[in-house]
């Protein structure tokens, strides 16, 4: 009993200090982790962020996977930012830049035919895996007119992303 209930401290004690942590590296940051029903046997597993781009401009971060009767389904990142700020270039890839040293790239899978500029989507079912859990991560964000946008992920979010979709 007592062992149990060490370990139960310790445990809570680690995730009070990542916490605390992170606390440090996440400007303007809020988040929501959603699981719902959307039809019978067909459940949304979701996790949204408010984070800001180098320039000070907001963006969501919305990663998300659908899962039907347990069957495997895509995970997805989707990014939006405001219609008048960001217009990505679906041509060029999200570029994932990992503590590691290591480059990722995602290519934009948001429909061409939408007229919705400001949203990039990508298929992140591949790339999850390969994120470190305690470490945050770098995007930078391709638009058009050869502009680029660094978007900082931290460490809390990356963490989050994998405990909450990689079930």
């Amino acid at each position: 009993m007592r062992l149990s209930l060490l370990w139960r401290s310790l445990i809570l004690s680690l995730i009070i200090g990542l916490l605390m942590l992170s606390w440090g590296t996440i400007p303007h940051a809020t988040a929501a982790v959603y699981q719902m029903e959307e039809a019978p046997g067909q459940m949304l597993y979701q996790s949204r962020h408010t984070l800001r781009d180098e320039f000070g401009e907001p963006w969501q971060v919305i990663l998300f996977k659908r899962e039907k009767n347990r069957e495997e389904t895509p995970v997805h990142l989707r990014l939006v930012g405001f219609p008048d700020v960001a217009a990505f270039d679906r041509d060029r890839a999200l570029k994932i830049f990992v503590s590691t040293g290591q480059v990722l790239s995602a290519e934009d899978i948001f429909s061409p035919q939408s007229s919705a500029d400001n949203v990039g989507e990508f298929d992140f079912k591949e790339i999850l895996p390969k994120l470190p859990q305690l470490a945050s991560v770098q995007f930078l964000l391709k638009m058009k007119n050869d502009r680029a946008i660094a978007l900082q992920i931290p460490a809390a979010v990356v963490l989050e992303w994998h405990l909450a979709i990689e079930r």
